[in-house]
């Protein structure tokens, strides 16, 4: 499905295309997929998020690829060591939590059914750390990255981040939703 349906949240599409390569039975390349991520969820309790897991692998991948769509069985959107997940997310604005009928039980249960392995490392503030080297890229928007210390950077469109496992927070002072993508690779400890 295009990047332009109209399935959308808050004028943000929900869904984005997936073209994955492969090869035919004479090894020449072709489109082996091309639909949106099966695993494409507009959050419910935290309007305007959502959250796309467009691929994900277990370990070293293997070429080529065998066909089958990897995502529809992860279990944990933090890869094991070696693995590796590929994200897109779009936060809201931060005053999405603040609002009237806002509810943080609801968000953080509707979390944990959307983002396993990851919903579960996070602090009350949204402060999280994962066993993983992650590549961020700003495809929209703007956000700050929080550390410690009150310690906070500002990223607009097209700046990257390289993010070492460490404790950080996600937090869109602005009035439009900011969009990035993330590849989270597993660290060995």
């Amino acid at each position: 499905m295009a990047s332009d349906t109209p399935n959308h949240s808050g004028g943000v599409p929900l869904l984005i295309r997936r073209v994955v390569t492969g090869h035919d039975h004479d090894g020449a390349s072709l489109v082996a997929l091309a639909s949106a991520p099966p695993r494409s969820d507009a959050f419910q309790h935290i309007p305007g998020m959502i959250s796309r897991l467009v691929w994900a692998t277990e370990g070293t991948p293997a070429l080529p690829f065998a066909g089958n769509d990897p995502t529809p069985a992860v279990t944990s959107v933090v890869p094991p060591a070696g693995g590796s997940r590929f994200l897109v997310v779009t936060f809201p604005p931060d005053s999405v939590f603040a609002a009237p009928g806002f509810d943080p039980a609801a968000a953080v249960a509707e979390n944990l059914r959307i983002s396993p392995g990851l919903a579960e490392r996070f602090e009350p503030d949204g402060m999280h750390a994962t066993p993983t080297l992650d590549y961020g890229i700003v495809l929209d928007g703007e956000i700050w990255l929080e550390l410690d210390d009150g310690r906070a950077e500002l990223l607009r469109q097209h700046d990257v981040v390289v993010q070492h496992g460490a404790r950080h927070a996600w937090r869109n002072k602005s009035g439009q939703p900011a969009t990035l993508a993330f590849i989270l690779i597993g660290a060995g400890q």
